[in-house]
């Protein structure tokens, strides 16, 4: 298996800490508003990539933050410790408390998680590990890695001297271009925050060895990474707005409490875009997954569509893509069915072969880079291939161990209602004496009890809705 490593800008061969266990660790979602499909196009990148490391028989333990504290409205260096805690910003945009809008978030991500058949093993929050933080700031100061100014306790970035290196930062251009210091005691513009103090009206705040106040956003994820998966792991993942500012003063904090990086492979996705730009809360021309659900789309007709889109290419949204991704979808599912029923028969040793050569084959397109949208073309290889029914069946079950499709629901059987079977048989009678109006009539009538017909070669098929 091979993976793109961010800071080495090259494909290496991936190699575990401890043979046979993996330690993955995703920044998640800043839950002050709705996750959109851009979000969660992220999350399903990750979820299938741990997918496929369990399907090489590792023992993966996956963990995805949740921040509900300290994320500040500045994105960019030298200025992501300014502005307004978006968790704030977010209360005061509803009327809610800070806490209300915590509950609030987290259970739509949550829900769009299920939806997506997305799941992390730990989901730990920023505000339940406020004494994780606390220590690792006393071990960065410890080692001279803190001052104190008026706004707090700041990481010395000079005291790291490859602070730049991890996103190839130009830091004197940056420098030059940056807007006037909020804190003038800074000794570096790129020095951040690791614990805030100067805001008395914070709302979430926690006493510490250096004053009341709250933790700096980046200081969450170094603790919860090391606290679920050990001070080296393998994985980390992450946008690829992460590297320049939040990934940055990761690396440095690492480097700062235990003088090492904390990962082994820092992996970054593209963006989902829509209309040519990427999509963000503050455009305001997101989309929810729930937002889909609504307009009759199964969520696994999305799933699909991001395995069409390399990871780090990224995804241009459209409906017309996720229509094209539903036909796919679907028409997986009805060839799912038609195997079903297929008997076993013996495979001759040529069969066996190719049989192992697609496996083969499907492990080497995934395992170079997670190269999804090659993996998925041999899925349909399989599928369309001269190999016995049943052994279709199962390699295709095989492949969506990875994929995540949960293509297995196609095998259980559906129990239509009497009174939507009467509605059909009725609507096959006014069709074939000519009374299309009247059959599609019944055709809206089936609908609005939950359930699709469609005309096919030998008469008709029935679908429920999602």
């Amino acid at each position: 298996m091979k993976l793109y490593n961010t800071p080495k800008r090259k494909l290496e061969e991936f190699i575990p800490i401890k043979k046979g266990k993996v330690g993955v660790y995703s920044c998640g979602p800043t839950v002050y508003w709705n996750q959109h499909i851009g979000n969660m196009y992220a999350f399903v990148v990750w979820d299938v990539m741990v997918r496929f490391l369990k399907y090489l028989d590792n023992d993966v333990n996956w963990v995805m933050n949740i921040t509900d504290v300290g994320h500040m409205t500045g994105d960019n260096v030298g200025d992501a410790d300014t502005g307004e805690d978006r968790m704030e910003k977010g209360a005061k945009r509803e009327g809610l408390t800070v806490w209300q809008i915590a509950e609030k978030y987290i259970s739509q991500f949550k829900e769009s998680a299920e939806l997506l058949n997305i799941s992390p093993d730990v989901l730990p929050r920023a505000t339940e590990h406020i004494n994780e933080q606390i220590e690792l700031i006393k071990q960065i100061e410890k080692n001279g890695f803190a001052y104190k100014t008026k706004t707090g306790l700041v990481f010395n970035t000079a005291k790291f001297k490859d602070y730049a290196v991890f996103a190839k930062l130009d830091l004197k251009k940056q420098r030059a271009g940056s807007r006037v210091a909020v804190d003038p005691e800074k000794k570096q513009p790129e020095d951040f925050l690791l614990w805030v103090t100067n805001q008395p009206n914070h709302i979430m705040q926690w006493d510490s060895p250096w004053g009341k106040g709250f933790p700096g956003w980046h200081l969450e994820c170094t603790a919860m990474s090391v606290k679920y998966l050990g001070k080296k792991f393998d994985i980390h993942t992450g946008g690829k707005e992460h590297p320049p500012v939040h990934h940055t003063n990761e690396v440095a904090q690492g480097y700062g409490a235990y003088a090492d990086n904390t990962a082994n492979y820092w992996l970054h996705n593209e963006w989902l875009s829509l209309k040519g730009e990427e999509m963000g809360k503050s455009k305001a021309n997101f989309i929810t997954i729930q937002d889909l659900v609504e307009k009759g789309y199964d969520p696994m007709c999305f799933r699909y569509l991001v395995l069409t889109s390399h990871y780090r290419k990224g995804l241009f949204f459209s409906y017309k893509s996720l229509d094209s991704a539903k036909v796919a979808y679907e028409r997986l599912g009805e060839l799912i069915r038609s195997w079903k029923v297929s008997s076993r028969s013996s495979l001759s040793e040529d069969k066996l072969k190719k049989v192992d050569e697609y496996r083969d084959k499907f492990i080497s397109k995934i395992g170079n880079d997670l190269n999804y949208p090659e993996g998925l073309a041999i899925l349909w290889e399989v599928a369309k291939s001269n190999l016995p029914n049943t052994d279709k069946l199962d390699l295709v079950l095989s492949f969506d161990e990875v994929f995540g499709l949960r293509l297995r629901r196609y095998l259980e059987s559906e129990s239509v209602p009497g009174e939507v079977k009467e509605l059909i048989n009725k609507r096959l009678e006014y069709r074939a004496s000519g009374n299309f109006d009247k059959a599609d009539e019944i055709r809206k009538e089936v609908e609005k009890k939950g359930y699709k017909v469609e005309d096919i070669k030998n008469g008709q098929r029935i679908k429920r809705i999602n």
